[in-house]
């Protein structure tokens, strides 16, 4: 059986218990090393046979797990944040498919929740932004013209860009030519969650001098819109005394 499991954002107890547990039962496990938190691997048994992906092709990856089927072996893939976001799981899970070979997938902490919570940000504020965009900027490996940062920009909506840090002269340049004023709120989260963990507020315009001025050149996280200042929104009528709902009655 192999278990696709989520390593959360960073912190060490910020992956489910569930991922733990598949973590503690594994023989074998196969990490994201470039960024999944090593202390994680911590907890697992004497015995576990452990490989660093980072140093891996897809083949090379694929010949560990179907090894460790014919050995009647159970093998973990941890993933960095949630492996459902930039993950490249499909392309493992189509092959083990093919080989006849079990697994099932483990959610995980996404570094987008991670950098909401460095911030203490709400994406989704009423009269403010009502949807979270996630995205990157197309790089050595492209993005659908219709999915470039341009286009989404047009709907100002809040935008959270991963793998991106690198780029953001262009970044800029495609956030304002799609739309976004360029004195809008941004900010750039550094290793959310670790103990590293940085954060800088800025402003779109401001966002390449920001990530220079603090050296920020990888594994961080861009958060773009009129929510990274929380304010400027209504409240949420939930909560609201007027508002009824099925669980409370609206009051005079």
């Amino acid at each position: 059986m192999i278990h696709f499991v989520g390593a959360g954002c960073g912190a060490e107890d910020l992956i489910t218990v569930r991922g733990q547990r598949l973590l503690q039962e594994a023989d074998v496990v196969i990490y994201a090393g470039s960024l999944v938190n090593p202390a994680l691997l911590k907890v697992c048994k004497a015995g576990c046979a452990i490989h660093n992906s980072a140093t891996m092709t897809l083949e090379e990856v694929l010949s560990v797990m179907r090894d460790a089927e014919r050995r009647d072996l159970t093998t973990v893939r941890l993933h960095t944040g949630d492996p459902c976001l930039y993950g490249a799981i499909r392309e493992q899970m189509d092959a083990l498919d093919r080989d006849g070979i079990a697994y099932d997938c483990c959610p995980g902490v996404s570094a987008f929740s991670g950098a909401a919570a460095a911030l203490n940000l709400e994406y989704t504020l009423p009269d403010v932004s009502q949807s979270v965009i996630i995205t990157r900027m197309a790089g050595r490996t492209p993005v659908p013209e219709r999915e470039s940062i341009r286009a989404f920009a047009q709907h100002k909506a809040t935008m959270v860009l991963f793998l991106s840090t690198g780029l953001l002269d262009r970044v800029k340049d495609e956030l304002i030519e799609g739309g976004y004023a360029p004195d809008t709120p941004a900010a750039i989260v550094y290793k959310a969650t670790w103990p590293d963990e940085r954060k800088y507020l800025c402003t779109v315009d401001t966002l390449p001098a920001c990530a220079k001025a603090h050296q920020v050149t990888k594994t961080a996280l861009i958060v773009v819109g009129d929510a990274v200042k929380q304010s400027g929104y209504a409240r949420s009528e939930l909560y609201n005394p007027a508002f009824s709902t099925e669980f409370r009655p609206a009051k005079e």
